[in-house]
């Protein structure tokens, strides 16, 4: 049994920034993370020395703690790329330039990918504070404390953070179980993302780019029905991605037809085949996703429901991005539910 003051489940951006402000003010603490990784929803595919986001790529003006984040770190902020003509294909496969505008104009990437920020976190943090593929199986109170148990550990502590999505925190046993109104209000927090899947198509050349064309489209065949440049800020391979339009159910069932059918679809509308196309389905992890998440919907209204505001007398607080009250869902929204943590905690 390991004794702390605050255990952290969850080794994504809400639960390392909380742990680069636990570590900064002293406090003692733990940090679990289900995963081989850190960075939950965050991830890249490395290719040729390249990061490529699979998850989570930009963050816009008017984010102060991104903003702050970048700054700190010292990274490189870029815009997302959008010189030229976007391309858009109808239902049955043809396709046009110039008929409008890119989507995602002003938004703003790191250079090195969002991993870079996810890596710079880690660093703040002493190693062994942090746990790699130690998935929290259960939480129990007692008098005097909580308790969180893995596979191999088991820590108690005075509190525990839940900095995952809340439906993946509903597959926690709770002893004693928590109140129906509690977990109910678990799940019906939509997991931002969670039922979302994108392609990432590798090219040697941004080709695109040379024909006049931002690397965006839009198309109503698909697979893919939305696409944007998603190469670094400088230097290749290159890349475009595109986020499907099929359901989970479709993709989990279809993955190697899909595949060539969007490799058919890149060639059409850009010209030339990708010599290489991996797709990210967030809806077939379980550590993001439950069946819950498979229907996706528009950007939900997030913040702390109120029956989650006082669970075991404020002994566990859920610090998920999806917790963030102006911000949720985005990477700003992490930062912001880390924030707001940092404030309970110091209230007692």
């Amino acid at each position: 049994m390991m004794d702390t003051d605050v255990v952290i489940v969850g080794g994504g951006l809400s639960g390392l920034a909380l742990a680069d402000e636990l570590h900064r003010k002293g406090v003692d603490f733990q940090l679990l993370e289900a995963r081989s990784r850190f960075g939950g929803r965050i991830h890249a595919a490395y290719i040729d020395g390249a990061a490529f986001d699979l998850g989570p790529a930009w963050f816009w003006q008017g984010q102060p703690r991104m903003a702050a984040a970048t700054k700190r770190f010292g990274f490189t902020v870029f815009e997302q790329y959008s010189t030229g003509d976007i391309v858009t294909e109808d239902q049955h496969g043809n396709v046009q330039r110039g008929a409008g505008f890119a989507s995602m104009a002003g938004s703003l990437r790191i250079a090195g990918g969002m991993t870079a920020l996810v890596d710079a976190y880690v660093k703040t943090v002493p190693a062994d504070r942090l746990h790699l593929g130690q998935a929290a199986t259960e939480i129990s109170q007692t008098d005097t404390s909580v308790t969180v148990r893995t596979d191999k550990l088991s820590i108690s502590a005075n509190k525990i953070i839940l900095a995952l999505p809340p439906r993946i925190a509903q597959t926690i046993i709770f002893d004693p179980p928590l109140a129906a109104a509690q977990s109910d209000a678990m799940g019906n927090v939509a997991t931002w993302m969670a039922g979302q899947a994108k392609f990432l198509a590798i090219y040697d050349k941004a080709h695109w780019r040379d024909a006049g064309l931002s690397g965006d489209g839009q198309s109503r065949r698909g697979p893919m029905v939305e696409f944007h440049d998603a190469s670094p800020q400088s230097g290749g391979p290159y890349a475009v991605f595109g986020f499907v339009g099929f359901d989970a159910n479709t993709r989990a069932n279809h993955r190697e037809e899909m595949t060539q059918m969007g490799t058919d679809q890149l060639t059409r509308l850009f010209g030339t085949k990708p010599r290489q196309l991996i797709l990210q389905d967030w809806a077939q992890d379980p550590m993001t996703a439950t069946p819950a998440d498979h229907t996706s919907a528009d950007h939900p209204a997030y913040g702390r429901p109120s029956a989650l505001t006082n669970i075991w007398n404020g002994r566990i607080i859920l610090g998920s991005s999806e917790m963030g009250q102006s911000f949720g869902g985005y990477l700003e929204g992490a930062l912001e539910a880390a924030q707001d943590v940092g404030n309970l905690l110091r209230q007692g």
